[in-house]
């Protein structure tokens, strides 16, 4: 991705929930996560503190919250295979 695509990303994060598709590095398995960095839908979600609100665009990866495992997970940029806006009913 590059940096024009990863601030799209990140804030079409920061306004809602998206979907993101990407390789895990270690299996290269197909990972769909519906995530966000919204800060209303993560207090929604009891979290409290430790919300990311700058990314720096030099950075290879890219945290959010997993809406899923309702945990924060990671992604390297250059897995993602490809993000949309809102959850993807069809695939997760």
């Amino acid at each position: 991705m590059n940096r024009t695509e990863t601030q799209n990303l990140v804030n079409a994060l920061k306004k809602d929930v998206v979907t993101v598709v990407f390789k895990k590095i270690n299996t290269e398995e197909i990972r769909i996560m519906p995530c966000t960095l919204n800060e209303e839908l993560l207090r929604e979600n009891g979290v409290t503190g430790g919300v990311i609100k700058d990314f720096n665009p030099d950075s290879d990866h890219l945290a959010a919250w997993a809406l899923d495992k309702k945990a924060w997970r990671s992604f390297r940029l250059n897995t993602v295979v490809s993000w949309e806006a809102g959850v993807n009913t069809q695939n997760g």
